[in-house]
């Protein structure tokens, strides 16, 4: 689950630095066909871009940090499950450990 977040963050993170990249051309289009009288014009078009890409950034920010409190909580969650079950069945939860830690040990030797 934390991977499909983290990986869907990383396609709109690239998603949004396409379309700075696009936008920047545009930019450079728009001001190079719009000069002398039409700058204007074409600092209008910059400002909107420039608005556009900020909430772009913002909407990237507000997502990424809800990925991280859904995270947060989900560590959290299984931290309390995890103490509720030791605090309920110690015995049980020691064996558990150790039998991981047998078959971690003999994969490791081979």
């Amino acid at each position: 689950m934390w991977l499909t977040q983290y990986q869907c963050f990383e396609k709109d993170a690239a998603a949004v630095k396409n379309d700075i990249s696009a936008l920047t051309d545009q930019i450079t289009d728009v001001l190079n066909t719009f000069a002398g009288s039409a700058g204007k014009q074409a600092r209008r078009g910059y400002k909107e871009a420039r608005a556009n890409v900020d909430a772009a950034y913002d909407d990237m920010a507000e997502r990424g940090s809800a990925m991280m409190d859904s995270a947060y909580d989900a560590a959290s969650s299984l931290e309390e499950s995890l103490e509720d079950v030791i605090t309920q069945r110690p015995l049980a939860t020691v064996g558990i450990a150790l039998g991981i830690g047998f078959l971690i040990g003999a994969a490791w030797r081979r």
